[in-house]
């Protein structure tokens, strides 16, 4: 029996991204342990995917001030993967604390991606499998399945798709307020991802004309308030979430929408994970590394490839129509 150890320390979307490699890496090996690190606050997003059987967590939650470390969380944290013997540790971050993790833990194959960002001449010593591989050209989901694939054989020709299963969504209130409902999900903790409150409610307007709406947004202040101005201005056929759901509810009413409608962020790879339809507003991130993966979607804004500048006024220059256009079209399929 394999002990297989994932270490993912980036952003809540990011540990969705994972899904695919972990499901793989369970079909190929189902009598295998599956652990999984990632950072505080992330760990939700992944209580949708059987294939995990333990989440540790690891640094400080985003919306917090990053602390160098917390040695006495972080010293548990070393302990209980010492002792836990691996037999393989991916480090999937590129970074410090991903490598002291995956060098720390004694496991026979302690794996590292040096393809993209080399590993530092201090942290060579500790990994005794480097990965070359150069994912500049893929999804992240691919960059994830092929690094492990590479070492450990997936069995796989290709990623399958984003995971939080069904079974595990639950009921929120207002999944019951409609018959029918389209998601819109208008903002990220990145300014340059968000797009005009004026050009939502103009879509929003139209929107409402096919299908009441329920306004997706995150628990930070800003995020509240801008779901309560777009409820405000559109009407009582519109309801937000007001930061209130986990992402076990979230998934519950992405698995009842006819449509997601938002910007890259963590809730549009979990509209993909539920296989909603999604209409994606994409001009502050690569699409080739970041679109949804494996799901029905239309992306409207500029296609930006590897090394482009990204940006708010590109945001900005999307222009309603053209959201409401990939919609209707989405809406017909």
């Amino acid at each position: 029996m394999k002990k297989l150890l994932f270490i993912k320390l980036k952003h809540i979307g990011d540990s969705l991204l994972l899904t695919p490699t972990l499901t793989a890496a369970r079909a190929a090996y189902p009598q295998a342990q599956i652990w999984v690190v990632v950072r505080k606050g992330c760990e939700g997003i992944l209580a949708g995917c059987p294939a995990i059987d333990r989440v540790l967590t690891s640094a400080a939650p985003e919306t917090s001030v990053r602390k160098t470390f917390d040695w006495l969380n972080d010293l548990k944290l070393l302990r209980e993967i010492r002792r836990q013997n691996f037999d393989y540790t991916f480090e999937l971050t590129q970074g410090d604390r991903g490598r002291l993790l995956v060098g720390w833990s004694g496991a026979q194959f302690r794996c590292a991606n040096d393809g993209v960002y080399r590993v530092p001449i201090f942290w060579r010593p500790w990994f005794n499998k480097l990965s070359t591989h150069n994912w500049t050209d893929e999804h992240q989901v691919e960059a994830n399945f092929n690094f492990v694939n590479e070492f450990l054989p997936l069995n796989a020709s290709e990623p399958p798709p984003l995971v939080f299963d069904r079974a595990a969504a639950k009921p929120c209130g207002l999944s019951g307020k409609f018959a029918e409902y389209i998601v819109i999900h208008p903002a990220a903790r990145w300014q340059r991802k968000r797009w005009p409150l004026e050009k939502w409610v103009q879509c929003g307007r139209e929107l409402l004309k096919s299908s009441p709406l329920i306004i997706s947004v995150g628990p930070n202040d800003d995020e509240v308030q801008l779901g309560d101005a777009l409820v405000s201005t559109l009407g009582p056929q519109a309801v937000s979430t007001r930061g209130q759901l986990s992402w076990a509810q979230l998934a519950g009413l992405l698995y009842g929408a006819k449509l997601f409608v938002g910007v890259d962020t963590a809730a549009m790879h979990l509209a993909a994970a539920c296989q909603c339809p999604i209409v994606a507003l994409f001009a502050s991130s690569v699409a080739k590394h970041w679109r949804p993966w494996r799901v029905r979607h239309q992306l409207v804004g500029p296609i930006l490839k590897p090394g482009q500048k990204t940006g708010a006024d590109l945001m900005a220059n999307i222009q309603p129509e053209e959201v409401l256009a990939a919609c209707r079209q989405m809406l017909l399929k």
